[in-house]
């Protein structure tokens, strides 16, 4: 670029710095702010700028606006600061001295400081010859700014437009004025001024373009609102576009320290993230692209690199797309930032890491190519350049630059020689992009719609006529239903339209669900069990007719509705939960299969991770949280169990684990709330909480089902007089932990839409019902050794600690096991128990019988673990290896080892037992009792009897 322009005596100078004149030659911008400004490019000769005077935008800009007495002058201000430090950064980016990222950030750091500094200026200015807005409170007001799109997200082009909204708290008036004016009108005139001050070309320039659309309603709407009319219209008008360009609202200067600041944050996010997966974001990207596509087309804007096939627009849409479908779930999603979004898609298993690292590096090279395009002419431009000095500099630009990486900043390199190689790594980037939008959002519709078979037509057809016996028979009789069938499902159907004509589905529920029910009931009545799986899949789309979203996700993911029919044909309780716990439709969506369980060890890390996403300080959304993590996996597990993935042995071992997963959690939560109480106990190290869970029955035994309550005992290790020390107001350790305990049973009995996390009984700690709910380890130990019954000790062969410290757990494991090994009279052991079951005999069984009671009734499991229990406490003295299990069949094992059960006996009480509980879990999938005909389990039923026989008599 030629530097005649320049001073004689400048243009030798600025000849003589390479860098100089690589900056000026890469843009004409450049050039023309330091002929404006000489006293920057003698600056500049002297030192030139490095990324580290692209800091204290506020600092310097506020010590300049000191001395500026009228608007006029404050607009000028404002532009020479800007074009300074704009010509920087384009220095910066030329000379390649810092990475992509800290371009865009600090262009947007920039801006901000600007923006902020011109509006407190002219709120002074307002307040003087206005005077002081305020409320009813007689509390000043201040005008908000929500900086949108790639302002808000940290992301700002070189020269972009800047999209804002206005907001202030509350109405009221202004105060010490010559008049008082109300605060809308207060507010519109400041908004005024500061866009004029922004946005007005004069012969500095402008600052930025300034573009106010995104506002409630838009160029009709008023120019600033208050909290209360934003709100409503959110809450009432808000539009899936207004969601979408939300994601990115960043409140200026936000500071969370402000309440004014947290309560608008708070107001926005239940608009933008909707509480249930939000599928329905889908088809609104899908039209909003099309839209774009069509302006494309009609503008022919083919090369342009934000707006094409596979540019920096699909990245953002892909992005956003989960945001708003994912966001009010996974929290970690609820960034401005696209690319501190992006790595954790592939952490939630959304997007492999190779799409996340395609989509990186080409939004990447997008941004450069973006960046210094503008920075040529600083003109708002994304179309790629005809004339070949821009297309000289998009080349140099693009064969080597700088992006941040783990390891700090690293160098992208091209092999780019010319402007065809320049096209070809771009079109390469564009076809990766386009390739993860395409898989997500779904090709433009320019292919031939997908054949419909002619019984789903047939149905559609029904739909759309006043359904009458005869128009289903036409229907039915195309697949292999009984007649005598007929007048039952037209009973459902009817039922169930006439239902939904009268519920409020929307127009967008209804078009959804006129697609999606002649697939349904396609699929039912394909199936041979149609008259089970009609009602429960009726049920399901009752709950979900007006949860857009989710009829949307049956209708987009063909892979759900196959598996659904499966599991609600072998499970109603799958089929009730599902109804009842809509979002566990997304668990069928899992590229790993609905079969697939964590290992069992695994459970506490993967609560943990799940749990990472919720703020701690949110107590209520950890809670639900809990619930929506076990009903997924307890979906997993009873999915692996229908399906025969998984042995009855390895459910009971998946029920129980993830129990104990949860049992920790709300441990944790529970200890924060108590210990940000009362302090916390003295005694304890840091990081130590002395407190031990005891799971007894099922949970002890790792024997859980489906429907198990869990039986706890709680135990701490407190010395007699210790207090809680902290900044609250101390307590007596006792009492803390007392609180503690009261604290988990609230939280498992709490409930909440997600449901009751477990059934808690606390009735087997010392002295049942009337004893403390929480004791010590000694107050336990002496309790289990000199005064609890026989029963007690029976519980106890059950027993294991759930939660707790290592060295806590082996203090347990030795009051136990002392306990077990006791030496006991036989003959009065025998009576005991043999009583005890007696009177368990006359309150559980039916004499009238007609079914068998695998649980209760004589040969059933009950017996078995009276067997077992038994076992222990007759030969623990003598045998200690039979006090450390306590699962029954390890307990039968451990019997055999020692020769106090045969081979065969043992083997086949373990038989007996595991067939039983088999067929317990899936009565329970059923919700069937767990009874089954008289005719079942006759030989292991004599089998028991004779074992009861044998043993105790």
């Amino acid at each position: 670029m030629p530097l005649s322009t320049f001073p004689a005596t400048l243009s030798q100078k600025i000849a003589e710095n390479p860098s100089l004149i690589n900056a000026i030659s890469m843009s004409s911008f450049i050039k023309r702010t330091l002929l404006s400004q000489p006293e920057l490019l003698n600056q500049w000769l002297k030192n030139l700028p490095s990324s580290q005077d692209c800091t204290h935008y506020a600092e310097r800009l506020a010590k300049i606006l000191q001395n500026v007495q009228d608007e006029e002058q404050l607009g000028r201000e404002l532009r020479l600061f800007r074009h300074r430090e704009m010509a920087m950064l384009s220095f910066i980016q030329s000379n390649k001295l810092a990475s992509v990222e800290f371009v865009f950030q600090a262009l947007s750091d920039l801006a901000e400081t600007i923006i902020l500094q011109a509006r407190d200026w002219l709120y002074q200015r307002c307040c003087t010859e206005y005077g002081v807005p305020m409320n009813s409170l007689n509390e000043p007001q201040e005008l908000l700014i929500l900086g949108m799109g790639k302002l808000g997200g940290r992301e700002l082009n070189f020269s972009s437009d800047i999209d804002l909204i206005f907001v202030y708290p509350d109405a009221g008036e202004t105060v010490g004025g010559r008049k008082a004016v109300e605060n809308s009108k207060f507010f519109t005139r400041l908004g005024q001024r500061l866009i004029r001050a922004l946005d007005e070309v004069t012969t500095e320039g402008f600052a930025y373009r300034t573009d106010m659309r995104l506002r409630p309603f838009g160029d009709s709407g008023a120019l600033v609102l208050s909290f209360d009319s934003m709100e409503d219209y959110y809450q009432e008008q808000g539009r899936d576009w207004e969601r979408y360009a939300m994601i990115k609202a960043k409140i200026l200067g936000e500071d969370l320290s402000n309440l004014n600041h947290r309560y608008l944050k708070q107001m926005l996010r239940p608009f933008v993230y909707r509480r249930y997966l939000d599928f329905s974001a889908i088809q609104s990207l899908r039209e909003m692209k099309e839209k774009i596509s069509r302006e494309v087309v009609r503008r022919n804007l083919i090369d342009n690199i934000k707006l094409g096939a596979g540019g920096i627009r699909e990245v953002e849409f892909i992005v956003q797309t989960f945001q708003m479908m994912r966001g009010g779930r996974d929290k970690i999603l609820q960034e401005r930032s696209l690319l501190t979004v992006l790595p954790r898609l592939a952490e939630l298993n959304l997007l492999t890491i190779e799409q996340v690292t395609d989509l990186r590096t080409a939004y990447l090279f997008f941004r450069q190519v973006e960046n210094v395009l503008q920075a040529i002419d600083d003109k708002q431009t994304q179309t790629l350049p005809t004339d070949e000095q821009a297309q000289q500099c998009l080349i140099l630009a693009t064969q080597k630059y700088l992006i941040e990486s783990e390891h700090g900043e690293t160098w992208i390199e091209h092999s780019i020689q010319n402007w065809a190689d320049f096209l070809h790594v771009l079109g390469q980037y564009q076809q990766k992009v386009r390739a993860v939008f395409n898989e997500l959002i779904g090709k433009d519709e320019d292919e031939n719609p997908p054949l419909v078979n002619e019984q789903i037509a047939l149905w559609r057809d029904i739909w759309h006529l006043e359904m009458s016996e005869e128009d289903l028979a036409s229907v039915l009789k195309e697949y292999a239903v009984q007649e005598t069938d007929y007048a039952e499902i037209f009973r459902w159907l009817t039922t169930t339209l006439q239902d939904w004509s009268r519920k409020p589905i929307g127009v967008r529920g209804r078009e959804v669900l006129q697609t999606l029910l002649p697939t349904v009931l396609d699929q039912i009545f394909n199936q041979p069990n149609y008259l089970i799986l009609l009602p429960r899949l009726l049920n399901i789309l009752d709950k979900i007719t007006t949860r857009t979203t989710y009829l949307e996700l049956l209708a987009e993911k063909e892979q759900i509705l196959p598996q659904l029919i499966t599991l609600c044909g072998q499970s109603i309780m799958i089929a009730e939960q599902i109804a009842r716990y809509p979002m566990l439709l997304d668990e069928l969506m899992s590229n790993k299969g609905l079969t697939q369980v964590i290992d069992f060890h695994d459970y506490q890390a993967a609560l943990t991770d799940y749990l990472v996403r919720i703020p701690e300080e949110d107590e209520e959304a950890l809670i639900d949280a809990l619930r929506q993590f076990k009903q997924s996996q307890i979906l997993h597990i009873a999915s692996a169990d229908i399906m025969g993935v998984l042995p009855v042995m390895k459910i009971s071992d998946h029920l129980t684990y993830l129990a104990e997963a949860i049992i920790g959690a709300v441990v944790n939560i529970a200890w924060k709330a108590v210990s940000q109480r009362f302090g916390v106990p003295k005694h304890l190290s840091e990081n130590e909480k002395g407190f031990a869970v005891i799971g007894y029955g099922k949970l002890g035994g790792i024997e859980l089902g489906y429907n198990s309550d869990l039986d706890l005992v709680f135990l701490h290790n407190a010395p007699e007089n210790s207090e809680t020390v902290g900044e609250q107001k101390a307590v007596s350790s006792h009492q803390f932990y007392l609180k503690l305990a009261q604290k988990i049973n609230s939280i498992f009995n709490l409930n909440t839409s997600a449901g009751v996390l477990y059934e808690v009984d606390m009735r087997l700690r010392p002295s049942g019902e009337a004893g403390l709910l929480v004791s010590t380890f000694n107050a336990y130990d002496f309790y289990q050794k000199n005064e609890a019954w026989t029963w007690e000790s029976q519980a106890l062969v059950r027993a294991r600690c759930v939660y707790g410290t290592e060295i806590l757990k082996a203090e347990f494991d030795q009051i136990r096991q002392s306990t077990l090994a006791k030496k006991r009279d036989e003959v009065m052991l025998k009576a005991e128990i043999t009583g005890m079951r007696a009177k368990m005999y006359q309150h559980l069984t039916q004499p009238q019988a007609v079914e068998f009671n695998l649980k209760t009734d004589k040969g059933g499991i009950t017996d078995i673990e009276f067997i077992a229990q038994y076992l222990v406490l007759a030969n623990a003295e003598t045998s200690p290896e039979m006090a450390v299990w306590s699962d029954n069949v390890r307990i039968f094992d451990t019997a055999m080892a020692c020769g106090i059960l045969t081979e065969h006996a043992g083997e086949q009480l373990k038989y007996c037992y595991t067939a039983m509980r088999n067929r317990i879990h899936h009565l329970n999938l059923l919700r069937q009792p767990s009874c089954v005909p008289m005719s079942e389990f006759e030989a292991e039923r004599d089998f028991i009897g004779q074992m009861w026989l044998q043993i105790f008599e």
